[in-house]
């Protein structure tokens, strides 16, 4: 079977028609602060929430995100390449410079932001997340920090904006998973020995890792602030910015300007709202834990001492009682593209979904797409029957 489904035969197996979309929005929305927000256009995702908004940017996005109930996730990157998953680097323990080179060999030509969108909305989804960096260090947007991103790769293609173009056209929310905690590749990030994921367990030190003291690290923080700047700034409004990995931030909390991080997104976008796993400082939006919603406080002791694990259980504590995120994969136990991954069908995706709601929290549903970027199609499939179902059924609960 064709690994591409193109748009056409998916609109026509629907039976829907892209002019049936409403187009709302524009892409040239920045800032969307309390102070501004009555004189700006709201964002097409708020469709419905405007008079909140108009009052309080933040509030009118958490009570849209209460009631979105699913939403996509998707692990896109070098990996995919691979496809043995979003952790072959690490796992495999390959050294940066070979690492690199997958860059060379991107083209991501069957990506089509116009056909995930469909496929979300026919599915019943409210909103897309999107691997805009992952623990690699590429990234899927065009930054001035690196030229190791997507643009400068032969597909020559800014992902994260044909993305976002798409969501602001068809009402979607975009949310944005940065990989905050954790970043392989950045030669200023902090060593190994406070955290087991900072960097693949190689057999001698990579040379490409510089870190030596504590003061360095703020040469990745400047790193990663400044593209954080350049996705609230770059591609109109954001729905949301998904941090991760947790681990990478309880490993050294001391290291990270959590609350000026936080500061950033608050002033950049009024609406956007911040995750960050079960959480770093209580403060989050929404918590987001990984299949389930339980703290991970005791393997968080385990391996990093009392002392992080009470930051780890205040956070939880703070965000539990809030509306939050579980968020799971189609793939069993892979996020990114897994050729031999066993795929979850309908039925399990529907309890998924009940347990999730049953619990106060969306369900955030991977996929990782395939090498070339097109989507696995027994997870066409399955989407499709998931949202055949809502329709005929209702929420499963």
């Amino acid at each position: 079977m064709d690994t591409y489904l193109k748009r056409r035969d998916f609109l026509k197996s629907i039976g829907t028609s892209a002019a049936a979309i409403t187009i709302s929005g524009c892409m040239g929305q920045k800032t969307l602060s309390p102070e501004s927000a009555g004189s700006l256009e709201v964002p097409s995702y708020l469709t419905g929430y405007e008079e909140l908004y108009r009052k309080d940017p933040r509030q009118s996005a958490l009570k849209w995100f209460e009631e979105a109930k699913f939403g996509l996730f998707m692990h896109y990157g070098l990996y995919s390449l691979h496809g043995r998953g979003e952790w072959v680097m690490f796992h495999e323990k390959i050294p940066v410079a070979q690492y690199e080179k997958l860059q060379n060999d991107f083209k991501a030509d069957r990506f089509d932001a116009d056909f995930i969108t469909d496929m979300a909305l026919n599915a019943k989804m409210k909103y897309i997340n999107i691997t805009s960096r992952h623990h690699d260090g590429f990234c899927l947007f065009e930054t001035k920090t690196s030229d190791y991103n997507s643009v400068n790769s032969p597909a020559k293609r800014d992902l994260v904006a044909e993305l976002a173009q798409q969501c602001q056209k068809k009402k979607l929310g975009l949310f944005l998973y940065y990989s905050y905690g954790a970043d392989w590749r950045h030669p200023y990030y902090y060593s190994r020995e406070f955290n087991r994921v900072a960097q693949p367990a190689y057999p001698k030190p990579d040379p490409t890792y510089k870190w030596q003291k504590d003061e360095d690290f703020q040469k990745y923080i400047n790193y990663a602030h400044e593209q954080i700047r350049e996705l609230l700034t770059n591609y109109g409004p954001i729905a949301g910015i998904w941090f991760d990995p947790i681990v990478g931030y309880y490993g050294r909390p001391d290291l990270f300007p959590i609350h000026k991080t936080y500061a950033l997104v608050r002033q950049l976008q009024g609406q956007t709202l911040i995750s960050f796993k079960q959480g770093a400082t209580g403060t989050e939006d929404f918590a987001a834990p990984e299949r389930s919603g339980h703290s991970l406080a005791k393997s968080i002791q385990k391996r990093f001492g009392e002392t992080t694990a009470k930051i780890a259980v205040h956070a939880w504590e703070q965000n539990k009682n809030k509306h939050n995120e579980i968020c799971d994969t189609l793939q069993h136990r892979a996020w990114g593209y897994k050729k031999d991954a066993e795929h979850r069908n309908t039925n399990e995706v529907m309890k998924m979904l009940a347990s999730a709601l049953k619990n106060n929290c969306n369900l955030l549903l991977n996929t990782g797409p395939l090498a070339d970027g097109s989507i696995y199609p027994a997870d066409v499939e399955t989407l499709r029957e998931v949202g055949r179902r809502i329709r005929k059924n209702g929420w499963p609960g």
